[in-house]
């Protein structure tokens, strides 16, 4: 499965926040879109030294640290915020793209249904969830002509499956940036999914 970029999204909008950190916020995010992840990567250091709570910069270092190629880092990143603030479901929807990425297809189903428990109206999760059942069928046909090469109704599942995921090109979509305009839906960053609900403000 090709690497799957994940994107930044701006899950706590409603969040309160003074000038000062609005405007080190928006620094980050023009960081993170401009691809100068180590420098992002610093700056995201930087503000969680001041306020190691904040789940916007929390999940914007998930994703630098992913776009890094650090995807254990980056998989311990969305564990602690989906433990912190389980009321969000990017950070589910993201911990299964990486777990997808790792071929850990039953992690990335929990997470995902995680995802849609705590918000069910967020369609990228559910697309995703289809995609990750697909590969588990998948295996599971493999396994079954690994058994008995000549079951031809296996056979033929298995090529629709395997049409169906190249046709999409893909297995899992990360969370999409809120604040990109996304005009068609490319291939590697999703279209921005509905609003998320901001949990209440955390301690500093």
């Amino acid at each position: 499965m090709s690497k799957r970029a994940l994107a930044a999204s701006l899950l706590l909008a409603s969040l309160l926040c003074g000038p000062v950190r609005a405007d080190s916020l928006q620094d980050l995010q023009t960081l993170v879109k401009q691809g100068q992840l180590t420098q992002a990567l610093e700056k995201a250091d930087q503000l969680l030294a001041a306020k190691p709570r904040d789940a916007q910069v929390r999940f914007l270092k998930g994703v630098v640290l992913s776009e890094l190629n650090r995807g254990s880092e980056a998989v311990t990143v969305f564990q602690k915020l989906t433990e912190d603030y389980p009321e969000l479901p990017e950070p589910y929807n993201n911990l299964a793209v990486l777990y997808a990425q790792q071929r850990q297809y039953d992690k990335a189903r929990n997470a995902l249904e995680m995802a849609i428990r705590t918000h069910p109206s967020y369609a990228t999760a559910h697309e995703n969830l289809g995609d990750i059942y697909a590969r588990l069928a998948s295996q599971a046909y493999d396994k079954a002509l690994a058994l008995d090469s000549s079951n031809v109704v296996a056979q033929n599942k298995l090529a629709m499956i395997r049409e169906m995921m190249s046709v999409t090109g893909k297995t899992t979509r990360p969370a999409a940036p809120a604040a990109a305009a996304p005009a068609a839906k490319p291939a590697v960053v999703a279209a921005a999914p509905a609003a998320a609900p901001a949990p209440v403000a955390p301690a500093a």
